[in-house]
């Protein structure tokens, strides 16, 4: 699996088709892959669907204000764990003011536009916060051994292989995965992954992450090696081991 191959997909968000039409053909030009949307609702649909490094949302939406479709993404970790959280976002609206571009910043909005603006620009401006994702993203790539995991797309592999995770058993593979060999203690894990004080263990939290642990163990076992290790009493450690090499039939026979 390689990393560098991979083209960067940018979401257009307007309900000026022409416009949305005009930044896509410059962008595709210019070597992005680009979707569109012409509302806050369709834009939420194509996040939750689909993989994307940065999107251009312009603020007059018919269905809402584009700060809403801003506040989806960075509060999306509880309902929509496949979306980025992270994830660039340049607004944009007519004759934008002073304020309104402090409103869209301390909303969590990476770059504002005031409309009209110059392609070269918003061009200039995607290419620096995507060269600064990229950075973002490979600090976020963790190799375990075969394991390997991609916090900021929320993915892992194993010997080449993608596992399919939960949202929470993803969290903690990334957790432990930080790590390596280090023992997490429960209610460290809970208060990470689950939001639940530290010292506030009940019966059923220890069950809920001790489930999610057995599931996550399960799924990462690839011919007999174990990565997830219970210590008892304590919490939870991965672990870069080496599976058994299979026993061939000829050191069987006496």
């Amino acid at each position: 699996m390689t990393w560098s191959d991979t083209t960067d997909t940018i979401l257009v968000v307007s309900a000026d088709r022409a416009a949305r039409t005009f930044l896509a053909d410059n962008l595709t030009a210019d070597g992005y892959e680009v979707m569109e949307s012409g509302s806050v609702e369709s834009a939420r649909r194509l996040l939750v669907q689909s993989f994307v490094d940065l999107a251009v949302v312009d603020r007059e939406l018919p269905d809402a204000d584009g700060l809403e479709l801003l506040r989806f993404v960075r509060e999306a970790g509880a309902v929509a764990p496949r979306v980025d959280t992270d994830l660039p976002v340049i607004l944009t609206s007519a004759d934008a003011s002073p304020l309104d571009r402090v409103r869209g910043l301390e909303r969590g909005c990476d770059d504002y536009l005031s409309r009209p603006y110059a392609y070269t620009e918003l061009r200039a401006r995607v290419g620096a916060l995507l060269r600064r994702r990229q950075r973002l993203v490979t600090a976020s790539r963790m190799r375990v051994g075969s394991l390997e995991i991609d916090a900021l797309a929320r993915q892992a592999w194993i010997d080449g292989r993608s596992l399919t995770l939960s949202g929470k058993e993803f969290s903690l593979l990334r957790t432990l995965a930080r790590e390596p060999g280090r023992v997490f203690k429960r209610d460290e894990l809970m208060a990470t992954i689950w939001g639940w004080s530290e010292g506030g263990r009940t019966a059923q939290r220890t069950r809920t992450l001790d489930s999610h642990a057995s599931r996550l163990r399960r799924k990462l076992s690839a011919r007999g090696a174990n990565y997830v290790i219970n210590v008892w009493g304590v919490g939870y450690r991965l672990v870069d081991v080496v599976a058994p090499e299979p026993v061939e039939a000829e050191q069987l026979v006496a």
